[in-house]
């Protein structure tokens, strides 16, 4: 059992749990053999003695440890230890993508694509090296606080030399691929599928299918047309709706064929939101009907009667099992078929005797009619779960093929008219903008397809939009201070034809380099469509050359710069130059810079003074404190004499040759007197020996 502060693996020491799933929890953890932070996935106790959930756990390492990408969580080590099974992996400090949309409501365009374009190239490193996710969702997507984007959690991955394979294991329910709620045969493709859906999410907020069981959920990814992100979110792009329905159509053949594609399609829409560029393979035309062998009908049977462990997201196993018993219908159905055809294959000579021929002939007849009512079931069964097929009371038709009328868009504003089309499953397309002699600004004037004519869905009708009515005035918006471009294009958008707009450059101190000044006719003054206009556009202040400053004196600097036009600003600093010669300019001499810009120079103060120390205190102290007082304040201690002192003790210095705060110049010598201490005293004269006696003595 995983425990806080325990060490796994004698390197990796557990700090905290950051998460958990439905088989594992992970944790922050320190490596102590690199010093550094890691990730460490750790199967679940319960599960670590069922060799089914240990073998996935060990496929989630083995698919990801050969994947080193920048967009994928990468896999450092795996190991086992007293039963604990762990995946070493990345830690990336963030949050999952699921988690940033509940926080955002909905994503914006421009991250969204940056967000779906990081997460394609993380999948298609996996898929070049032959790993195919199959668990694409937002929960295994991290979001690093840098903005970095990560694929992670490669717990159902399939590993695969061929170009399908056969899956018993689905990914998250609101998000797997329609083969893959089938039980049928998965690739890069059901990768592209849930990548779709996600990016569904990111730009609306919602899921485009849900359900009270998973099951339900997955009938509608097999049975149910998704919705256009358009219906939830009016300005999405075009490009990118179209982007977002390639990739979830529910055969895997109208999808993206490889990320490489779908890179560079959401690379497109970045730079050209609104173009039709992307391409929907359309519906294949009704084929010849191939009969199912035996053998394939039972593959089928038993694919989509995979009971999965429930692992993963959640299966209900009530309701699977429901799926169950249908499908062992099916079987037994298909059973009475094979020997029915067996037996009237043998034909054994004792049955022939026994059987009316009239009996004979007429159960041949049911059992071709049965067989044929068995292969219209499996065809109508698996046209409708691919969306191959749409089916009314009427007729069986493909939705590319779907008529309908073009409607009236003349007369209508853009925005009406948009929304007409898109509620008769067309698009519109402005080609041309042009004045009008019956609608006023922003009217569609003019539809290439007529109306009432009968046309597929999801035609492209081209129009065109008045931008005002002939003849009639326009004013003249201001323009100044915008790009040529932008000044161009709007006096485009008021209805100014743009072969009648010229542009002139002037030199300007007030307006900027490349920024409109103003225009002739000027601006708020009226004028037809006609009128010619011109647009004055500033290359900015005239430029003069900064003469050299160096040298001159600070009148001469002065009148130099007059003389060209610019303006000067002096300060002062101590240097070895005479003083009152400019020692240098913060604008080179020979640049061209604008007329009036200020050069700043420095003036030489001439050579610096030599700058004076203060004497300190050093009467009264010891001489040892007074010379380290004197070195301290860069001066030199001179001679050193003593003398008696009644008053100070022996060492403390008495005088020095200067007083305490006396300005000297550094390195001076301080000569000081120091205290020999108390003068002895006379000894005392000795007593003359008496020699009244006469006697003496020698010593």
């Amino acid at each position: 059992m995983i425990k806080i502060g325990m060490i796994i693996g004698d390197r990796y020491e557990i700090l905290e749990k950051i998460g958990t799933g439905g088989m594992s929890d992970v944790y922050k953890a320190k490596c102590h053999k690199l010093n550094r932070y890691v990730a460490i996935k750790v199967l679940k106790q319960e599960f670590s003695e069922n060799t089914n959930f240990v073998s996935k756990f060990r496929v989630e390492a083995q698919a990801a440890a050969g994947l080193m990408h920048p967009n994928i969580v990468n896999v450092y080590d795996v190991g086992e230890e007293d039963g604990i099974y762990y995946i070493v992996m990345e830690l990336v400090e963030g949050i999952t993508l699921k988690n940033y949309i509940e926080k955002k409501a909905r994503l914006s365009v421009k991250e969204a694509l940056s967000i779906a374009i990081q997460v394609s190239m993380g999948i298609e490193a996996a898929h070049n090296n032959g790993i195919i996710h199959r668990d694409i969702k937002p929960q295994n997507i991290m979001i690093s606080k840098e903005g970095k984007v990560k694929v992670t959690d490669f717990g159902i991955a399939k590993a695969t030399t061929s170009n399908t394979i056969s899956t018993n294991a689905m990914g998250s329910v609101h998000y797997t691929s329609p083969e893959q709620a089938r039980g049928g045969f998965s690739d890069i493709r059901s990768d592209i599928y849930s990548l779709g859906i996600t990016m569904f999410e990111m730009i609306t907020g919602e899921l485009p299918f849900d359900g009270e069981t998973t099951v339900s959920i997955a009938i509608k990814h097999l049975q149910e047309d998704i919705a256009a992100p358009s219906e939830l979110v009016p300005d999405i792009p075009y490009s990118l709706e179209r982007i977002i329905l390639k990739c979830t159509q529910k055969s895997s053949d109208r999808r993206y064929q490889n990320m490489g594609e779908l890179i560079s399609d959401l690379k497109r829409s970045l730079v050209d939101p609104e173009g039709d560029f992307v391409t929907i393979a359309p519906f294949a035309s009704v084929a010849d009907t191939v009969a199912i062998t035996p053998d394939e009908l039972e593959r089928i049977q038993k694919e989509a009667a995979y009971d999965d462990d429930g692992e993963y997201d959640e299966y209900d196993d009530e309701d699977y099992d429901d799926d169950d018993e249908y499908d062992e219908e099916d079987d037994e159905y298909d059973e009475y078929d094979d020997e029915d055809y067996e037996k009237g294959k043998r034909g054994s000579k004792k049955k022939d005797s026994e059987v009316n021929p009239k009996m004979a002939k007429l159960m041949k007849i049911l059992t071709a009619v049965v067989a044929a009512i068995i292969v219209f079931i499996l065809v109508f069964t698996v046209g409708k779960a691919t969306g191959l097929l749409k089916f009314n009371s009427k007729n069986v038709e493909t939705t590319d093929n779907k008529k309908v009328e073009t409607p009236n868009f003349e007369g209508k504003t853009l925005e009406e008219a948009k929304a007409l089309a898109k509620k008769k499953g067309l698009t519109l397309e402005v080609v041309k903008e042009a004045t009008s002699t019956k609608y006023e600004k922003g009217i569609v004037s003019k539809q290439m397809t007529g109306k009432g004519t009968s046309v597929k869905k999801g035609t492209k009708i081209q129009v065109w939009v008045s931008t005002g009515l002939e003849g009639e005035e326009i004013t003249i918006p201001d323009v100044s201070g915008m790009s040529e471009d932008n000044a161009k294009q709007k006096l485009i958008d008021k209805g100014f034809k743009e072969a009648n707009i010229s542009v002139e450059e002037q030199e300007s101190d007030n307006v900027d380099a490349g920024l409109v000044i103003s225009t002739t006719p000027e601006a708020n003054s009226k004028a037809t469509e006609d009128t010619k206009i011109t647009i004055y556009v500033s290359t900015g202040a005239e430029k003069v050359t900064v003469p050299n400053l160096v040298g001159k004196s600070q009148e001469d600097a002065e009148s130099a710069l007059s003389a060209v036009g610019l303006s000067g600003s002096a300060s002062e600093e101590y240097s070895d130059t005479e003083a009152g010669k400019v020692i240098r300019q913060d604008i080179d001499s020979g640049e061209k810079v604008d007329k009036g810009t200020t050069v700043s120079y420095v003036v030489s103060k001439g050579a610096k003074p030599e700058e004076k120390v203060t004497m300190p205190p050093v009467v009264g102290v010891y001489q040892s404190r007074a010379e380290s007082l004197l070195r301290a304040a860069g001066l030199s201690v001179g001679k050193v004499t003593s003398e008696y002192s009644d008053e100070d003790a022996e060492g403390v210095v008495i005088s020095a040759s200067f007083n305490k705060g006396d300005k000297l110049n550094p390195g001076t010598v301080v000569n000081l007197v120091v205290s020999k201490g108390a003068k002895p005293s006379e000894p005392e004269t000795p007593t003359t020996p008496d020699q009244g006696n006469g006697n003496s003595s020698t010593q």
